[in-house]
């Protein structure tokens, strides 16, 4: 995901660091003081990266690294999710903070000494320095556990990169917390790989898109190469809806609520002189508000099945429905952006101009509970952003360095949203 950040503005500043005080961000140094640590782990789990929903090493890494810590943890049933919950010694709300465990099914080409040893398994979107980071959050608060007024639930989630692990843990009860305590507030980090080290992104309302695909079936009749009018030639059609799909998006779509349809996979033939029976066409879906979405829902059914009656052939159109659009509650985006400026300074914070096209399944949990979701950049030191690998490459290196950052911001965004000050 690629942050749109002032090119000018591009060194970490930490001179203006200030609590909500106008005193110096001490929970940055106790943040640093789990560095070494927070390191260790997020490097075992990015040398054993796991699938999915069911991460059983993963789990194990992190129960142990909880080990010793007053939480009370639930470990869930239908994937490996762990719910942790620190009770504070006087009462309040409950704020949720979370952290993605699962990584993504490709190779790992970095030069790295701790990269994967899992053939086609690989953390390319920073999901173990969301862990490791959470993990952190947890010791640091747990330290501070007779100034915490309320409950702080960290919630470790499989299954982020296209398994609904959100969805899976929100269906086994993750938000059943009781009414004496309610959940009031849900914060999620999220790093980026071509985002400057220490700057954190967000925005008010729409922040990530919704994801899903699509795959298109025309069906002909198939013959010989030879002798195409004795056919019903799928193959030209399917070039056509693709190239309508195109024109769908750009001619049906307000540019100021936008969609995306990218078709990423055609199929169809067996020999260079056989004309095919069927071809079939794959893609993806991205959309930024739920009527948008909708339209290109529609839109693709109607053009994919139009042109192919005009040929005198039949589209099947299967829609695959997959993450809904995250929205960061405008309240809880500003009061996450104080947050994060009090730990970083105002010139590290950037109220984005636009949402990311990526997709989330925090979006699920923003839909029962206020909350907001941000950006935190942690490209390697000296690296020419025009040339950072960005998350999901085979190239994707985080720098380690700015996670006692997200450390601190994860800590901040729970003490304050309880009313209890950072320093």
């Amino acid at each position: 995901m690629c942050l749109p950040y002032d090119m000018a503005k591009n060194t970490l500043n930490t001179d203006d660091a200030r609590d909500q005080h106008g005193n110096p961000a001490g929970i940055l140094e106790q943040a640093n003081d789990l560095f070494d640590e927070s390191v260790a782990l997020r490097r075992e789990l990015h040398k054993w990266p796991e699938l999915g929903n069911h991460l059983p090493r993963t789990r194990d890494a992190v129960l142990a690294a909880l080990q010793g810590l007053p939480l009370d943890i639930t470990l869930h049933e239908t994937t490996s999710g762990i719910a942790a919950m620190l009770t504070g010694d006087k009462p309040g709300d409950t704020v949720l903070i979370r952290g993605d465990m699962d990584a993504l099914p490709m190779p790992e080409d970095t030069d790295l000494d701790f990269k994967s040893n899992i053939e086609n398994a690989m953390h390319a979107c920073g999901h173990d320095t969301h862990t490791s980071m959470l993990v952190g959050a947890a010791k640091l608060l747990s330290a501070r556990k007779a100034d915490i007024t309320g409950r702080v639930l960290f919630m470790f989630q499989p299954g982020e990169e296209g398994f609904n692990g959100a969805s899976e843990m929100l269906n086994e009860g993750l938000l059943d917390v009781g009414t004496e305590s309610p959940i009031t507030g849900a914060y999620a980090i999220h790093a980026g790989a071509n985002i400057p080290g220490g700057f954190i992104g967000l925005k008010g309302g729409t922040i990530m898109a919704s994801s899903d695909f699509m795959i298109i079936t025309v069906k002909g009749r198939g013959g010989h190469g030879s002798a195409p009018h004795f056919t019903l030639d799928p193959v030209p059609v399917a070039c056509e809806i693709v190239q309508a799909l195109q024109t769908l998006v750009t001619r049906r779509v307000d540019v100021f609520d936008p969609g995306v349809i990218s078709v990423t996979q055609i199929h169809t033939g067996t020999a260079n002189n056989v004309i095919p029976e069927t071809a079939t066409i794959n893609g993806t879906i991205r959309a930024v508000s739920e009527r948008t979405r909708s339209l290109l829902h529609d839109g693709i059914r109607r053009v994919a099945e139009g042109i192919a009656a005009a040929h005198g052939m039949e589209a099947e159109v299967d829609l695959h429905i997959g993450y809904d659009v995250t929205v960061n509650n405008e309240d809880k985006a500003s009061f996450a952006a104080d947050v994060a400026t009090a730990v970083s300074g105002d010139r590290n914070v950037r109220i984005m101009d636009h949402p990311v096209m990526g997709a989330e399944d925090f979006s699920y949990v923003l839909n029962r509970v206020p909350g907001a979701m941000m950006f935190l950049g942690l490209m390697p030191e000296g690296m020419d952003i025009m040339k950072a690998a960005p998350n999901h490459s085979n190239r994707a290196i985080y720098e380690e360095t700015q996670m006692r950052r997200g450390i601190a911001v994860y800590s901040s965004l729970a003490l304050r949203h309880l009313g209890v000050p950072l320093s």
